[in-house]
């Protein structure tokens, strides 16, 4: 057998294995679909800077979808992208070379620690382009040559300049857009809500006080159910929910956040889908799954010390889950769920990561602060100064429709306003007071989102991920804190006759 055959039947064996271990992972549709796009943006890439030799953003973005991920993504991001570029660069012996070399890439992206810093991700981008420019050379070596070590050196020996540019390529475009990359690969995989600790209820004295109060929020609470029942409507007959009613698939991440939100509004999560929760927590090895699944547990009434205790494996000596801000605070709100107290240095850790201007940003202290991780260290710290900055940083940056962004500057959305107004709840600020420049309150700004059918819009421009956005939505509307708890049948009753008499109130006295 010649070596030829002998590199391409290993190379065949190699991407096979590669490919099973990916559909063995049981992708979702979401997933699929991350990787197809991930996958046309870097060949997309290498087709732009086509004229550049070796200069490409492809190797970078192959590797920071395997570091968020996981590595059978990665690799399939990374194999894909190198075969449909192919098609204009021209199919050769050299495809299933490259496939191969993309798709290692991708796995080695997923070997990396977490929570690496802008250089530091960057230098590792570099390392890559230099070990795929020696695969490349060992692959003309192969094909080529007579398979000397003299023939080798040769090779690689003119392949330096084309490696050391790849390398210097990855390293310049990843300064440019890995920490964006990631922190929004990030969100895809793992968002989760926040809410606040409720104060003490009002002394009877207060009732007139009182009246006045539930008029007020009289529209807040009428429009709640119709919310829930969405909500509900995409309950599927196995206990779990899909991204909008009528889908046939259900989703980890809707499920557990649909749990949340019908227990807030007051809703019985269901055995069915309790029983779904307690299976799904047998089966987590992610952290963020870890922090989710325990948060709906607790709001299904379910056991989370199992759970909770695989959580506390994770935590790093520092402190910290995975050197990441959301991470962290919400692996303290799964404690606080399961009734346990969060290991103070998790907290110390929490607190040191805030930026200088009040706010914090996934990777920690240095990096741009945004509204979702601020929002969501708040809800971890509770109600402290630190927590008092971030709220100045959080109401500067309200936007004028109310809502407030993903990342300042940006246009408002559903999901980024609910981890904001629960944010300010948790800093014992009133969300409804919030109106920056004359601006209506962010709960104003949610309930305009709200559809005919009772689903509530991610944005002005978009409808995605409805059944989600809803739920978030549901918690905020509701302000009830995580973790939620099951509520009681006479809870849930109470509750029921509550909303009816308020409606009923609001039809009368509000315009």
């Amino acid at each position: 057998m010649s070596w030829e055959l002998a590199s391409f039947l290993l190379l065949g064996l190699t991407l096979a294995a590669g490919f099973a271990w990916y559909g063995r992972s049981h992708p979702t549709s979401k997933v699929l679909a991350l990787v197809a796009t991930l996958a046309a943006l870097a060949a997309a890439g290498r087709l732009a800077f086509a004229p550049f030799p070796n200069v490409k953003p492809t190797l970078d973005i192959v590797l920071i979808a395997g570091y968020v991920l996981g590595g059978a993504p990665g690799f399939a991001v990374g194999t894909i992208a190198a075969f449909a570029s192919n098609f204009f660069f021209g199919q050769g012996p050299y495809t299933p070379f490259q496939m191969a070399g993309f798709g290692a890439i991708g796995v080695f992206g997923a070997l990396l620690p977490k929570g690496l810093g802008r250089y530091t991700l960057a230098a590792a981008c570099g390392f890559a382009g230099l070990v795929y420019g020696v695969w490349m050379d060992t692959h003309q070596w192969l094909l080529y040559s007579g398979h000397s070590l003299g023939e080798w050196s040769i090779i690689a020996g003119r392949g330096i300049p084309f490696t050391l540019a790849l390398a210097a390529g990855n390293v310049a475009f990843c300064l440019i857009f890995g920490p964006a990359l990631v922190r929004a690969l990030q969100r895809f995989r793992d968002r989760f809500e926040v809410t606040w600790r409720p104060a003490p209820a009002l002394p009877a004295t207060l009732a007139v006080a009182l009246m006045g109060s539930l008029l007020l929020a009289a529209p807040v609470l009428a429009d709640a159910p119709e919310a829930a029942d969405y909500v509900e409507r995409a309950r599927l007959p196995d206990g779990g929910f899909a991204n909008a009613p009528g889908d046939p698939e259900a989703d980890p991440i809707y499920t557990g956040w649909a749990a949340i939100g019908l227990a807030a509004a007051g809703r019985p999560v269901g055995d069915a889908t309790g029983n779904l929760l307690e299976r799904e927590a047998a089966r987590v090895k992610d952290v963020g799954d870890m922090e989710r699944t325990i948060l709906a547990l607790h709001a299904a009434g379910r056991p989370t010390k199992a759970l909770t205790a695989k959580l506390a494996r994770k935590r790093r000596r520092d402190g910290s889950y995975e050197l990441l801000v959301n991470r962290t605070a919400f692996a303290i709100l799964a404690f606080r769920a399961a009734g346990r107290r969060a290991d103070a240095t998790s907290i110390r850790w929490l607190e040191g990561q805030q930026n200088r201007d009040g706010g914090w940003s996934t990777t920690g202290r240095g990096a741009s602060s945004t509204i979702d991780d601020t929002a969501a260290a708040m809800q971890a710290l509770g109600n402290r100064r630190s927590t008092r900055r971030a709220a100045a940083w959080l109401a500067r940056r309200q936007n004028p429709d109310g809502g407030f962004p993903l990342s300042p500057r940006d246009a408002s959305n559903a999901q980024s306003t609910a981890f904001a107004i629960q944010g300010f709840l948790a800093a014992r600020r009133d969300p409804a007071r919030q109106r920056r420049g004359g601006a209506r309150s962010p709960i104003a700004y949610l309930l305009s989102l709200q559809q005919d059918d009772g689903s509530i819009r991610y944005s002005r421009t978009s409808e995605q991920t409805p059944t989600w956005v809803t739920a978030q939505a549901l918690a905020a509307l509701a302000r009830r804190p995580l973790p939620v708890k099951a509520a009681r049948p006479a809870e849930r009753g109470v509750r029921s006759q509550t909303r009816a008499l308020v409606a009923m109130l609001s039809s009368l006295f509000v315009v």
